[in-house]
């Protein structure tokens, strides 16, 4: 790929594709099919092609590739056969089948007349001569791993209830300790109380028929798949504290009003999942009712309670295990039969809230779940056949996570359909930001090639979440990392930050859309909202205040999505990334549609050299000669055919 520093011409060519006559060529690259065929993750019983590029120069008189399985601890060396190619370089080939699923890590072993060597990943993940003691991956997923249909080239939104919409509707059974807020356009309490105390008692009035009425606003954002944070009985404003798994907090209506949304979302297209919050409960609550708010029933007043062996007690009653220490959300023990049975039972919370019209739960920190656990209730989801999704909520790279002390099995296609894509999170605003291309696309390929492609296109591809800042906070560049609470409330951007924040978030967004996954549009952040952390991000929706501009953006990624089969499970085929922009194809049996961001400062014109007749700008771009002109901190959508 070059450059011209004052024309600001950008031209496609490949600089990921492997030259034969180059002086010095890369040994392996796992992103490229002459050196690992097929791309990505396989599963179990598929020939994967391995081939090395060296310099005939080193004299090398043989190679193998040295490959184990992390969980049984299984080793191969298979040695690699000589392909002559030119005078220059010379490649050494071989195929590897695993059988089983598991996460395979690998490198190779070179020798020349001196001795042995290593070629391993270095921090490009190209392959090194002195990088010894890494290595690459290689996921094995089971043959029959399967996720669900409907999800696959949608879009999610997710809703913190409380704060999105309020139908109007008179509630009963409200408990009476609740503050309930009128003045919808101001802060969540943030403020400790006389005892020092946050309590997460103010209540804004969302809920779920509130939900309903905006469902074509919903269908008009593109949305395919509502993802609601947890709407159970719990006594604290974000519900992750449950109080009954069985009943819906009275604030956000009732069971019939659940099975209402979910039937009319389907009117609309949409299908719905809900949080499940299975490693803790409250303290408040029916199960351990350490207030005695249910009677005097509960573990920690009856050590005869049938919900005593849920829980981690030792020397008395207030010797408990509280979830990261927090007493208010005391831990239970997922193992336990009774409460095993208890969540995924037939006819358990989940099996009746799936029957209840819910598509899907997403497992609240499912890295502190035993997989055991998770075994089970991936069978209940999937019960009878059910076309249920299962995500997972998973910080890091889920292929090869570590909790707990042990390599987790997420993705193999016993477990998990998908996760939240953090990683992609980071990947998109760290480039936004500090345009870095070179790492943009590495990062994006190397999670792509790890994922096997059921869940990568079925990752909920997230910029914000209640658990971050707003996403128009983050990307203007104010650092909230050492700022208290104090400061986070009295954070408003100037005209100038919000300006450059909203096109910086108009740029992530179609990266975001248009990688492998289902983007998740975090409520409020096509609105413009802005704010730091918890509680500060899940501020009320802005009816009638939204940021029509951003709006709109948001729509027109949506109508993307609907229109084009190569957003829903096309490839991932890096184009360039240098000097501050990056491009890459998503390329399906249909179409090929081109995506370029530019993160000058300035503009450019991009030229995709690769074979094509014709160019269609779908987004963002505008035609220049031959080539696209790309505004500065802009991501432009093209389809070639």
């Amino acid at each position: 790929m070059t450059i011209s520093a004052k024309s600001g011409k950008i031209y496609s060519i490949d600089k990921f594709a492997a030259g034969n006559h180059m002086q010095n060529p890369i040994p392996f690259d796992p992103y490229q099919q002459s050196y690992k065929s097929p791309f990505g993750s396989v599963a179990a019983g598929t020939a994967v092609h391995f081939a090395v590029c060296l310099p005939r120069a080193m004299g090398c008189s043989g190679v193998t590739l040295l490959i184990s399985e992390a969980f049984s601890g299984r080793e191969n060396a298979i040695a690699l056969s000589w392909r002559e190619t030119d005078q220059i370089t010379e490649w050494w080939e071989c195929v590897f089948t695993p059988q089983e699923e598991g996460i395979y890590r690998y490198s190779f072993e070179y020798r020349v007349s001196w001795g042995t060597g290593t070629i391993a990943p270095d921090e490009t993940d190209c392959g090194s001569f002195s990088a010894a003691g890494k290595n690459w991956q290689l996921t094995v997923f089971s043959p029959g791993f399967h996720t669900p249909d409907w999800l696959k080239g949608g879009v999610i939104y997710q809703i913190f209830p409380d704060r999105f919409a309020c139908s109007g509707t008179k509630k009963t059974g409200v408990p009476t300790d609740r503050i309930l807020r009128e003045d919808q356009d101001n802060l969540p309490h943030w403020l400790p109380d006389e005892k020092g105390i946050i309590r997460n008692n103010d209540y804004f009035g969302g809920d779920l028929a509130g939900i309903e009425e905006k469902l074509p606003y919903l269908q008009s954002l593109g949305v395919t798949c509502i993802y609601l944070n947890p709407i159970f009985e719990a006594h604290s404003n974000h519900r992750y504290d449950t109080a009954d798994y069985h009943k819906i907090d009275p604030l956000l209506g009732t069971e019939k009003d659940f099975c209402s949304l979910c039937e009319k979302a389907k009117e609309f297209g949409i299908s719905v999942i809900f949080d499940g919050v299975f490693s803790h409960t409250g303290a408040d609550s029916v199960y351990f009712n350490k207030y005695r708010r249910y009677g005097d029933g509960g573990a920690y007043n009856d050590p005869a309670s049938p919900y005593r062996p849920w829980y981690h007690f030792g020397k008395d009653r207030d010797d408990y295990h509280g979830w990261w220490g927090i007493d208010t959300l005391p831990e239970v023990n997922e193992n336990e039969p009774s409460y095993t049975a208890f969540i995924t039972g037939e006819n358990g919370v989940i099996d009746r809230w799936l029957n209840a019209g819910a598509r899907g739960v997403r497992l609240d920190v499912a890295d502190e779940l035993p997989d055991a656990f998770i075994d089970r209730v991936r069978e209940i989801v999937k019960k009878d056949g059910r076309d249920a999704f299962l995500l997972g909520e998973v910080w890091e790279d889920a292929s090869n996570k570590v909790s707990w002390g042990a390599l987790r099995r997420y993705l193999l296609g016993k477990q998990l359909d998908s996760v939240m894509n953090y990683p992609y999170r980071n990947a998109i605003i760290e480039f936004i930001k500090f345009a870095d291309a070179e790492q943009f696309m590495r990062r994006i390929l190397r999670l792509a090639d790890h994922y096997p492609p059921e869940a990568m296109h079925t990752a909920m591809n997230l910029l914000g979440t209640h658990d971050t800042e707003r996403l128009l906070t983050v990307l203007s560049d104010l650092d909230l990392s050492n700022r208290d609470r104090n400061y986070q409330a009295s954070l408003r951007l100037t005209d100038e930050q919000r300006s450059l924040a909203a096109r910086r978030c108009r740029a992530a967004a179609v990266l975001q859309y248009t990688l492998p996954g289902v983007p998740s549009l975090y409520y409020g952040d096509e609105a413009g909202m802005q704010g730091g952390r918890d509680p500060f991000n899940r501020g009320f929706f802005p009816w009638g205040n939204e940021d029509e501009r951003m709006l709109s953006h948001y729509r027109a990624l949506g109508k993307l999505r609907k229109e084009h089969s190569a957003l829903r499970d096309g490839v991932l085929r890096p184009l360039s990334a240098a000097l501050r922009c990056a491009a890459y194809l998503r390329e399906s049996k249909e179409e090929t549609l081109a995506v370029l961001s530019n993160m000058n400062p300035h503009s450019i014109t991009y030229y995709i050299t690769i074979p094509h007749e014709r160019e269609e700008i779908l987004l963002s771009g505008v035609r220049a000669g031959g080539g696209i002109a790309i505004a500065p901190q802009t991501t432009a959508v093209v389809r070639i055919r």
